[in-house]
């Protein structure tokens, strides 16, 4: 071999040397007789280097996956012979390979096995045991070459082809019939020989069991020798925490739901017995974690065997199986509040499943109802914060116990599903309760309790956030705990998760104020100032910033009597702020546009004369656009490149800021009974120069573009005017994602005003198609996806166009271009007709037309199948296969 390519495979190797040892990987691969050296460097242990090694299998590996039935039967047997020796050596080797080097070895067997056991290797299994017998190391391979094998034939991980699949449901068949008694029985003796003298290999082996038990006969291990073995390794802290993996293998099994009942129930008597049932905090957190998806896996069994039960009408059984879950939700409630929350994570779906017998149950007893609010308690103890959490800077403890909270909320809500009147009393008392209290109680038991009336309107769902009407105890009780909440003055608690409940909480219940309308104000100013969108903490800002939008146009009309004031003090959150003058803002662009909107909602809806509205909108579009013309002037004559790009975005900024007061309106009419139509052709005037500006192009016509899409809406044929101008300036100098944005503003504009706009997209129609296929035509490096992803994206674009053109009764204007749209329409026209030819008859079609100059009839007759045409060329065409000069 190579040995100075050899050199690359050492990780502290320069690069040179590494790019060199892959390049003699891939030589090494195509080669005939390459794995030949490498078989002998492994059978004879050439090699010292762990890397080297390593390398071999690799090489032995690719052979084996790829190049395997090339092989003569005597180069088959070589290799078969090398993994052979190479595991007789490992017994005999002072030292035991590394465990990289065993595995990717346990890989090649596999494949090996996967190819041979039903052909030319039928005693693999017995030819491997033969080799290792007891002896550890050799144990250890073979342990590692099943856990291999199994990886091969049913990991759900690997996306096998159909051939796969059956060659593997083969593949188990034979191995049930020929080896798998032969393989449990090594299995057994592996555990009782190693299980107090080695802990490493009883848990590999307790690993394999696991494994297999879901694919073979589940009589091998759940048997008296085997269960007793493993309930013995629940007592042996090292082997513990893979017994319960194993045992969880063995109850998750399918079978009758009778024996499934019996089986279970006697796990549980036997761990019980041996005291596992009781729970101490202080216990290992890796263990409990393991024997809670063990009880979880028991629990949901049980429950399992009882739907089959009930489902079969045997209400015996059925009865005996629900006695059997009911005596596991004490450990089950232990296991819910234990302080860790993996532990308590892996016990819900039990839990969760267990709730849902109940809810089918015509009537709950006693105890049932006392498991329903002992249930109750349990999640509102575990929705609570603990005080590590890091509200400031979320990581990945922070997000995982987000998920949590997620999954008790799906338990609140089954626990409303059961009982609803006993959870809103609950939720009502640990509310009323903390809420009185709320200066001297700690932050989170504050959070959680106002979380668990926010969580309320989605357990007891209503129509339309009806929540105030309709069933009187329910809308009294959330009607006096949202007027606590308001009152109580907890808005001002010093902590970010209480202040940010308060706001979702205030918008989720918004209908409340329709009922008692004096409490706007409070919430109002709690908004405005130090609390919400002045609060020290951005995030507060930023979601204040939103939730104050959602709030403002709830309340609609409500608002009225407040707009002005709230117009006044939200004025200086709405300030432009240039790149120049170093302050920081205290909301970000992206919020200030919350408030934009929220600005032009409080106009609209407003019941003041058009005047006044008129006069209110200039007020708050006027200094945007004062400060965009002298932005406008500076990019202009900015150097600095880095100065350009912030002037850029800072006139982006105020370009959909202007836009965004836009929404307030939903259309022409709207605009005009609130006499805005003028502030936004104003508007127009102010912002269209940008279009020519040469510096910070993608940017300027981003935002520009934007504002047109809206006033298409709002000004509808005023803004005509203003369209071929702004055209001319966004088709010079595009790159293909300019015109993938600008086409469909012009798509926007044909369908909306039709024929009336003819005149301009005959105009147009060229320039356009000739700035498609000019970006089209430009070459790209051969491996460059993003480049090929946006052509692909243009194509698409630009047959939507056509689409658009078409549908809108213009073909006209395809008609009309004359011979210089031929190079454009000769090629897509003669493709998709050669394409499509087998699925209606278009011969004569294109017989009759084959001049070409788009006549009126090629135009009637492609139109009858414009739309099977257009999702053809969709998506045939924008795939890539058509070249220009095809």
């Amino acid at each position: 071999m190579d040995e100075q390519a050899l050199l690359g495979l050492n990780p502290n190797a320069d690069a040179d040397f590494r790019q060199r040892a892959l390049a003699y990987f891939e030589q090494l691969k195509i080669s005939q007789d390459a794995w030949q050296v490498c078989a002998e460097a492994l059978a004879q242990s050439i090699y010292s280097d762990d890397h080297i090694k390593f390398f071999c299998f690799q090489v032995l590996e690719h052979q084996v996956k790829f190049k395997y039935s090339e092989l003569s039967e005597v180069q088959q047997q070589l290799i078969r012979e090398t993994l052979i020796t190479w595991l007789q050596a490992q017994m005999l080797n002072p030292q035991p390979e590394k465990t990289f080097i065993r595995n990717k070895a346990a890989q090649v067997f596999a494949l090996l096995f996967v190819t041979e056991y039903l052909t030319k290797w039928p005693k693999f299994f017995f030819d491997i045991l033969s080799v290792v017998d007891l002896n550890p190391r050799g144990v250890d391979m073979y342990l590692r070459i099943l856990m291999a094998v199994d990886a091969e034939l049913v990991d759900r991980d690997v996306v096998h082809t159909s051939e796969e699949a059956r060659r593997n449901t083969l593949l188990k068949d034979t191995m049930r019939e020929q080896c798998i008694p032969s393989l449990v029985e090594s299995w057994y003796q592996i555990l009782q020989n190693y299980q107090y003298n080695n802990s490493e290999l009883t848990c590999q082996c307790l690993e394999v069991v696991g494994a297999y038990v879901s694919w073979i006969d589940l009589s091998l291990i759940a048997n008296e020798r085997f269960i007793n073995m493993l309930l013995g390794h629940m007592s042996v802290e090292v082997l513990r925490e893979e017994a319960c993996d194993c045992l969880f293998e063995i109850v998750n099994k399918g079978m009758d739901p009778i024996d499934k009942t019996k089986l279970v129930e006697s796990l549980c008597q036997v761990l019980q017995s041996a005291g596992l049932f009781s729970i101490d905090q202080e216990d290992d957190v890796d263990f409990l974690a393991r024997f809670s998806k063990l009880v979880n896996g028991m629990g949901q069994a049980l429950i399992a065997s009882w739907t089959k039960l009930v489902k079969n009408g045997d209400m015996k059984s059925a009865q005996d199986t629900l006695q059997a879950i009911e005596a596991k939700v004490a450990l089950m409630l232990q296991l819910l509040v234990h302080e860790d929350d993996d532990i308590s994570s892996n016990i819900i779906g039990f839990c969760y499943d267990y709730l849902h017998i109940l809810k089918q149950l015509s009537a709950l007893s006693d105890q049932q109802k006392a498991n329903v609010e002992a249930i109750m308690l349990a999640v509102m103890k575990k929705l609570t914060y603990d005080e590590e959490y890091n509200f400031e800077n979320e990581g990945e403890d922070e997000a995982m116990f987000v998920e949590y909270r997620k999954q008790l909320k799906l338990l609140l809500d089954r626990l409303a599903q059961v009982s609803p009147e006993l959870l809103l009393a609950s939720v009502r008392r640990v509310f009323n309760t903390t809420l009185q209290n709320w200066q001297t109680t700690r932050f989170m038991e504050v959070e959680v309790a106002i979380r668990l009336l926010y969580m309320l309107a989605e357990a007891l769902p209503v129509s339309h956030g009806a929540h105030f009407s309709g069933d009187v105890t329910k809308a009294t009780a959330l009607q006096d705990m949202m007027r606590t909440l308001v009152t109580s003055g907890v808005s001002a608690y010093q902590h970010t998760s209480v202040t940010l409940e308060f706001f979702e909480t205030v918008v989720r219940y918004e209908k409340f104020f329709a009922v008692e309308p004096q409490h706007i104000p409070t919430v109002l100013m709690a908004f405005l100032d130090h609390r919400g969108l002045r609060h020290t903490s951005p995030k507060v800002r930023s979601r204040t910033a939103y939730l104050f939008s959602r709030f403002v146009k709830s309340l609609n009309k409500q608002m009225n009597p407040f707009i002005e004031d709230v117009l006044n003090r939200i004025q200086d959150l709405m300030e432009l702020s240039p790149p120049e003058n170093g302050y920081q803002a205290l909301l970000s662009s992206d919020d200030q546009l919350f408030i934009y909107e929220t600005a032009g909602v409080l106009i609209v809806n407003s019941e003041y004369s058009a005047e006044r509205k008129q006069v209110l909108m200039r007020n708050l579009l006027t200094p945007l656009m004062e400060k965009f013309k002298v932005l406008l002037e500076k990019l202009m004559m900015a150097q600095d490149e880095d100065r350009q790009m912030a002037l850029a975005d800072c006139l982006n900024h105020a370009v959909g800021f202007a836009s965004r007061t836009s929404k307030a309106f939903s259309n022409k009419q709207t605009v005009k009974q609130c006499g805005c139509s003028e502030v936004y052709l104003d508007c127009l005037q102010t912002f269209l120069p940008a279009l020519s500006c040469p510096l910070q192009k993608e940017v300027l016509r981003s935002g520009v573009r934007t504002f047109l899409h809206r006033m298409i809406i709002c000004l509808e044929e005023e803004v005509l005017p203003f369209i071929p101008s702004a055209s001319e300036h966004m088709l010079k100098d595009c790159e293909a994602k300019d015109l993938q944005e600008f086409i469909p503003l012009i798509n926007q504009i044909t369908a909306k005003f039709k024929t009336q706009v003819s005149p301009f997209l005959q105009q147009m129609f060229m320039p356009l198609l000739h700035a498609i296929f000019e970006v089209l035509l430009l070459p790209a490096e051969e491996n460059d996806q993003s480049a090929a992803l946006e052509k692909q994206m243009l194509r698409r674009s630009y047959f939507a166009f056509l689409q658009t053109v078409t549908g809108s009764g213009m073909s006209e204007v395809i008609a009309n271009q004359g011979e210089t749209s031929q190079k454009y329409l000769r090629f897509v026209q003669k493709r998709a007709i050669l394409k499509l030819k087998h699925i209606f008859q278009v011969q004569r079609m294109w017989n009759v037309c084959c001049s070409l100059s788009f006549k009126e009839q090629w135009i009637t007759q492609i139109l009858l199948h414009r739309r099977l045409v257009l999702l053809f060329f969709l998506s045939w065409w924008s795939s890539g296969e058509v070249k220009m000069d095809q």
